[in-house]
């Protein structure tokens, strides 16, 4: 095993820029929100805790990726960012989450308060549980697993069209395998930035 640890001088230089535009963001926080960033630059701290690579197999391992502070993060043309209108993140139940309707709603009750938290300030909100029939998306059998999958792509084509007027984005979950194309085994989930569009399986 491996683990992955960074320095308070790395956290520092990540997350800390002399960017104009965003040093008057870290002047606007209140001192709740300077003592959380202060005990981000703590190696020991949960925020920013180490991680333990298992095997070889691991994402970061096997889909090594450049690092991206802070500041890269902010400046990326790509981004999308909350505006006065569109302040909702809406979260769209695809099929049942758990063995009984109480079980799911736990689910789902959990995801709304992590969003919530990790999303701090925008609004998350549950749109109406849907059955996979509705989303009219394209399915198979895996040939290596057994288990049913359905079509990432068309599932977005999907929760684009659901998608209400002030949302942010909107985030489909379902507890159905995905895969994105023929060709692939399989797929975690996947997004749409231009769209704001996601979907993610367990």
């Amino acid at each position: 095993m491996e683990t992955v640890r960074h320095s308070e001088h790395t956290l520092k230089t990540a997350l800390i820029s002399e960017n104009p535009r965003l040093v008057s963001q870290y002047e606007k926080l209140d001192a709740g929100e300077r003592r959380l960033l202060s005990e981000a630059f703590k190696p020991d701290h949960d925020l920013f805790g180490p991680i333990t690579l298992h095997s070889q197999s691991d994402w970061i391992i096997s889909h090594p990726e450049a690092p991206q502070d802070f500041e890269q993060f902010f400046s990326d043309p790509y981004r999308k960012a909350p505006s006065p209108d569109k302040r909702s993140i809406y979260i769209q139940c695809i099929g049942s989450l758990g063995n009984t309707r109480i079980i799911s709603e736990e689910y789902i009750k959990w995801l709304k308060g992590y969003c919530e938290a990790f999303f701090y300030g925008l609004t998350v909100k549950l749109l109406e549980p849907v059955p996979v029939s509705a989303t009219r998306c394209s399915f198979r059998v895996n040939d290596n697993t057994q288990n049913l999958q359905i079509h990432a792509g068309h599932i977005l084509k999907f929760l684009k069209k659901k998608k209400p007027e002030d949302a942010f984005c909107i985030v489909g979950i379902t507890m159905i395998d995905l895969y994105p194309r023929d060709s692939w085994n399989f797929v975690f989930g996947q997004a749409s930035l231009t769209d704001g569009a996601s979907e993610v399986d367990r």
